[in-house]
């Protein structure tokens, strides 16, 4: 049973009871579940039946905490005051709320409890009962006039509880009573958002039949432009959590597979649901455990089975210093850069052409080789993943002496992510010293970013630096002096860097600063 932090708060302080039984309070043998010394106290004519605890619960609390009707029903009858808060602003009908018993609810509005008594976070009755899944609470709460677009702290109302636990026939419930389910929060969920993001296909149904749109999106009310959200609809929302049987539920009901208005497609966005970073920034999750017996590949020929442009190429995406751009990007790229050998199998099979580049021409063997890691060994992909998909690529005809518009090789990909064995395949399989011994338009050649001249990880990669000087020397290559790396700010390249200013003369003690 999920209690509330407000209710497990007052549960800790009540814990601490009179240690003499001839102070205790109906209250202390209710919290007890002494039932017959409870009886025996409430035929005592001196029993006082509203007495409360440290912390203001009392009997009556108790015995809705217990679940126990029959209790409930003999306290109200004897006089116990039904709307009756402890300290913390808990009332026995949050209580019953909370445990979904609706027969208590109707017991306790009975006796004029208050329908509309909200929790100090603003939560009131209707929402613990939407979010418990209570029919019946819900519609005695209806019954007695429950603000139906009642709004907590966060904004939340009663359906958009309802719709994020599941609950499709309080969801319809609350519809035809009149609740509102298009107005969206400051963050851009709505009822429908909230059953997306938790994979909740019958509430979905019931909103779309409401009304709603299936492409609707996500805009989020924040000062300074967009948001990661912003453009997010409930099918991009449902493949990001993996829920992939919702996914084409909602393709089957109407969504736009092709749908760019987030900066991405679902087939983009499915390369790093399946493979996300490993590190501990905000791309660093694990895989969304999701629902349904869909995997993430048959998510993906649903895609293209309901119209996915496999080739689609993104609209806009940033770029930098070492940085991958998106811009242009396709699926197969962005596989390509995770490393994804069965992703891009499958896409090759669907269509995909791997020779189409980004913005920067920067084609899929350079993204597999390494092309865009800023943190070795905490991004997708590992060593021999890469491996096999750089071999997949050169069984494609890819050029392996490729050169991007930032000047940059298979090889520089294969020191930006440190992979020394990918050095060797490169070098075996005929990678061209005279075009990857070059400085790219940041001044760095493969040797230099191992070095650590590099945006992100400025630490010198040993074993790759190693593995590029042996294939340099075997080349008949002059091997340059070891220059350790220094931290490179991404705002600037070596060619404008400036020196940096002199620091500020230190005042002495007591004359400001």
């Amino acid at each position: 049973m999920i209690r509330s932090l407000t209710l497990s708060l007052c549960l800790l302080v009540s814990s601490v009871r009179p240690s003499n039984a001839a102070e205790a309070t109906l209250a202390d043998a209710a919290e007890a579940g002494r039932w017959e010394r409870l009886q025996t106290m409430l035929d005592s004519a001196d029993a006082d039946i509203n007495a409360a605890q440290a912390d203001g619960m009392t009997a009556l609390h108790w015995a809705v905490w217990h679940d126990r009707a029959d209790v409930v029903r003999q306290l109200l009858e004897r006089g116990a005051t039904a709307d009756v808060g402890n300290r913390y602003g808990i009332r026995p009908l949050m209580l019953a709320c909370e445990n979904g018993n609706g027969e208590l609810v109707e017991l306790l509005l009975a006796k004029e409890a208050d329908a509309n008594a909200a929790q100090p976070g603003g939560e009131t009755p209707l929402m613990t009962a939407s979010r418990t899944g209570s029919v019946g609470a819900v519609k005695a709460l209806l019954a007695h006039k429950a603000d139906i677009n009642a709004k907590q702290r966060d904004e939340q109302t009663a359906i958009m509880w309802a719709a994020a636990e599941g609950h499709a026939d309080i969801v319809s419930q609350l519809i035809e009573h009149g609740a509102e389910f298009r107005t969206p929060l400051r963050s851009g969920f709505t009822p429908l958002f909230f059953a997306a993001r938790e994979g909740r296909t019958s509430v979905v149904d019931v909103l779309l039949k409401s009304g709603e749109d299936v492409n609707t999106v996500m805009r989020p009310q924040v000062e300074g432009g967009r948001t990661p959200r912003s453009g997010t609809s409930p099918l991009l929302l449902a493949v990001e959590n993996g829920h992939f049987e919702l996914a084409v539920h909602l393709l089957e009901a109407g969504a736009d597979p092709n749908d760019q208005r987030s900066g991405f497609t679902p087939l983009h966005v499915l390369t790093w649901v399946r493979k996300p970073n490993s590190g501990d920034g905000l791309d660093g999750d694990p895989p969304p455990i999701g629902s349904g017996k869909l995997t993430s590949l048959q998510c993906v020929r649903e895609l293209v089975k309901h119209g996915a442009d496999v080739n689609a190429r993104l609209d806009r995406g940033s770029s930098g210093r070492g940085r991958l751009s998106r811009r242009a990007a396709t699926p197969f790229l962005l596989a390509a850069d995770t490393a994804d050998l069965p992703l891009m199998k499958l896409l090759l099979e669907l269509g995909a052409d791997p020779t189409i580049t980004n913005a920067d021409k920067c084609p899929p063997l350079l993204a597999a080789a390494g092309i865009g890691t800023l943190a070795p060994g905490e991004e997708a992909g590992t060593e021999d993943e890469a491996i096999a998909a750089v071999k997949l690529l050169l069984e494609t005809g890819a050029d392996i002496n490729a050169v991007d518009r930032n000047g940059e090789t298979a090889m520089h990909g294969a020191a930006y992510k440190n992979l020394p064995k990918m050095v060797r395949l490169l070098a075996a399989n005929g990678a061209d010293i005279n075009v990857w011994n070059r400085k790219n338009k940041y001044g760095w050649t493969p040797h230099l970013i191992a070095e650590g001249h590099r945006p992100g990880n400025f630490k010198p990669a040993a074993t790759t630096l190693a593995e590029i000087r042996a294939v340099m020397q075997e080349a008949g290559v002059d091997l340059p002096e070891f220059t350790p790396g220094k931290r490179v700010n991404d705002n600037y390249t070596p060619a404008t860097r400036k020196p940096p200013a002199k620091p500020a003369t230190a005042k002495p003690p007591g004359q400001g600063n």
